[in-house]
């Protein structure tokens, strides 16, 4: 098994860093502001030059890769570039030979013959695919949840049902397209415990006041619910959110997306409970890692 990733650092990067070298040396460059340029050693470099490296012709010999290391040469020697905006301008040329068909793709291909023929429809280079938006969206889940468990007080935000972390698919339409915690967040003895890996389709709650504000026109992405409590939401007003109240008593569904249509902006939804139904605050926003910073700042 080989991650695209290691397609560049194996053959990318070696080969880009040869050329740059070559371009640089060409252009007066001493074998120590080439390493310094480069952020390697003395002794690499020389064994650039000498061609001990192994460089891979196909990335070497592709015309957009020889056109950046030209411009990046050019600018180093006039002091145009710098060596972040080099690094910056490298990370961009990775994702475009990344993306679907193209070089670092077909490479990668190429080392598991078996992605190619995974399926018709499937390609994992394809930028738009489906599997790569799920897992963009379960990988954003998971770090804010890191957020979360790293927040050390978590658990006092917790709620008696529990709380759920949850993200949606950029054209979510039902709760399958909705990731959360399987059998949500609770507080055990104090610590915040989440039971499992993020999946698709096990937030039924949460997923529900999501995707009735996104099908109102808010434009979250992601939301966590958290305990009720007046402080909180006065707290939550001063960093700027925008509060609104709906009846959980009600159909939530249709009381989320009355309340967003009447309040488009805002950003966090409460409730305060009923009989048999546990007050609760739901906090929304573009994606799991800064609901995650809006909660922690609250401790």
């Amino acid at each position: 098994m080989k991650f695209v990733e290691e397609i560049v650092v194996e053959e990318f990067l070696p080969t880009v860093r040869s050329l740059l070298a070559g371009e640089l040396r060409e252009r007066g460059f001493t074998q120590r502001e080439v390493a310094d340029v480069l952020g390697i050693s003395q002794s690499a470099v020389s064994k650039y030059a000498h061609g001990d490296v192994r460089i891979n012709d196909r990335i070497a010999e592709d015309d957009r890769v020889r056109e950046r290391i030209e411009h990046l040469a050019d600018g180093l020697a006039s002091s145009d570039v710098t060596p972040v905006q080099v690094l910056i301008e490298l990370e961009v040329l990775i994702r475009e030979l990344e993306a679907g068909g193209d070089l670092l793709a077909r490479l990668h291909e190429d080392s598991v013959p078996e992605l190619a023929d995974h399926g018709s429809t499937f390609r994992v280079h394809d930028p738009d695919s489906e599997v790569r938006t799920s897992e963009r969206v379960l990988s954003s889940l998971r770090r804010g949840l890191r957020v979360l468990e790293n927040a050390g007080s978590f658990a006092s935000l917790i709620p008696a049902v529990g709380s759920n972390l949850v993200a949606c698919i950029p054209d979510a339409e039902d709760i399958d397209d909705v990731a959360g915690v399987p059998g949500r967040i609770f507080d055990v003895r104090g610590q915040a415990t989440v039971p499992g890996g993020p999946e698709f389709g096990v937030s039924e709650h949460v997923a529900t006041v999501l995707l009735a504000a996104r099908a109102a026109g808010s434009d979250a992405s992601a939301a966590v619910n958290i305990r009720y409590d007046p402080e909180l939401l006065t707290a939550l007003r001063e960093r700027g959110h925008v509060l609104a109240e709906f009846d959980e008593t009600d159909d939530v569904d249709a009381s989320v997306r009355a309340v967003i249509e009447a309040e488009p902006d805002a950003t966090v939804l409460y409730q305060t409970g009923g009989e048999g139904i546990e007050p609760i605050v739901y906090v929304l926003g573009s994606d799991p890692e800064s609901v995650a910073e809006t909660v922690r700042s609250l401790l």
